[in-house]
């Protein structure tokens, strides 16, 4: 259609011709940098032009994991030879001298990294090759100049989780970062002191700010046998931690109980796992008697019915009293749970979850033995 005369061209041809144009210079410039690098690398040219080349094009495209096993290449022809043994066994001013030349090469590395993590954080191929970076700080660093850079990449992925607190990556990175902290310690220090009661001090912090943090309660839960162990904890305390936990998730149900969370309800299935039947190794209390269990199970069942009130569309809570039920049942108790409270559980579940079905007849079944 035309106005006046003029015939309308539509943006998008008007501009094509000139968008088309960038674009293929940029594919053509993209193409032109892959080979210049590949074509240095098979020359064996190891050197730091090269390395800027690979800079240049990991900026662009930092999924090309071909150009950063290149960059590994590189770096390790400049790292010095020898390794951290050569100083612990008293190395020479040479050797120190080369050992912080290998330490300014990984700060770098490190530091070049940063943006393209904020810029592509789901990146596996950029978390690989800081992974590998510090590894290579324990094998060719000091122990102590090795924690160091290990204890600013906590503080890093401190820092991740902020922004970010349910990042489940970030969580299993921290937990590499940790472990390896710890290995490092023991390295140069037998006796070093344990991180785990500050990082289960680190998951109660992240929980208050978000009481959904599936991967801070999954963290809690794997840190509490450990924690345990390390406190060399007494009966008596086990017991009292155990109610301080139910205490936790007990005020973080109740804040919302009529949410379906499964972060919440994946705790609370995880503390009253300490009453099955048969004691678990990592059961907060494993020598708990079974009267002591049905007494906490009847707790529990009490206080879910009081949930349940106003919450009456929560699958979960109906799902954990059946749970209960059949611990129970599995300890032979006397005390029965009314039949016409487990068939409206079972009811409810079917009418709220009619997808699983079939497992709420078959836990109907195992209710009726």
């Amino acid at each position: 259609m035309a106005g006046h005369g003029i015939p309308r061209v539509s943006g998008s041809r008007a501009t094509a011709g000139p968008i088309y144009e960038k674009e293929l210079r940029k594919i053509n410039d993209y193409r032109a940098l892959v080979d210049t690098i590949n074509v240095k690398m098979r020359r064996g040219e190891y050197t730091d032009e090269v390395l800027h080349l690979t800079t240049k094009l990991l900026e662009v495209n930092p999924e090309y994991y071909t150009v950063w096993n290149h960059r590994r290449r590189l770096l390790r022809s400049f790292f010095p030879e020898g390794s951290r043994s050569d100083v612990d066994d008293g190395g020479t001013p040479d050797d120190v001298s080369g050992f912080d030349a290998v330490r300014q090469y990984i700060l770098d590395d490190l530091a070049f990294l940063l943006p393209l993590l904020r810029k592509f954080p789901k990146c596996y191929w950029i978390w690989n090759y800081r992974l590998w970076l510090l590894d290579e700080a324990i094998l060719r660093l000091p122990l102590v100049a090795a924690h160091e850079i290990w204890q600013k990449e906590l503080g890093l992925v401190g820092k991740m989780l902020s922004l970010d607190s349910r990042n489940f990556h970030g969580w299993g990175y921290r937990r590499k970062v940790v472990s390896t902290l710890e290995e490092i310690s023991t390295g140069a220090n037998p006796s070093s002191d344990s991180m785990t009661e500050a990082e289960f001090n680190y998951t109660t912090k992240m929980i208050q700010s978000n009481l959904s943090n599936f991967s801070a309660w999954h963290r809690r839960s794997k840190l509490i046998p450990r924690l345990l162990q390390k406190r060399n904890a007494s009966h008596a305390e086990r017991k009292s931690f155990l109610d301080q936990e139910f205490g936790l998730i007990q005020r973080a149900l109740w804040a919302d109980p009529d949410s379906n969370d499964q972060s919440l309800w994946f705790y609370h299935q995880y503390l009253i796992s300490n009453f099955e039947p048969t004691a678990n190794k990592d059961s907060i209390l494993p020598e708990l008697s079974a009267e002591d269990k049905l007494s906490y199970i009847h707790t529990q069942i009490a206080d879910l019915q009081d949930m349940l009130e106003g919450a009456e569309t929560c699958k979960w809570i109906y799902q954990r009293l059946l749970d209960l039920a059949l611990m129970s049942r599995a300890l032979h108790s006397d005390w029965q749970i009314p039949s016409s409270d487990l068939e409206s559980w079972i009811a409810s579940l079917t009418h709220l979850d009619p997808l699983r079905k079939g497992r709420w007849n078959d836990l109907r079944s195992q209710m009726d033995r």
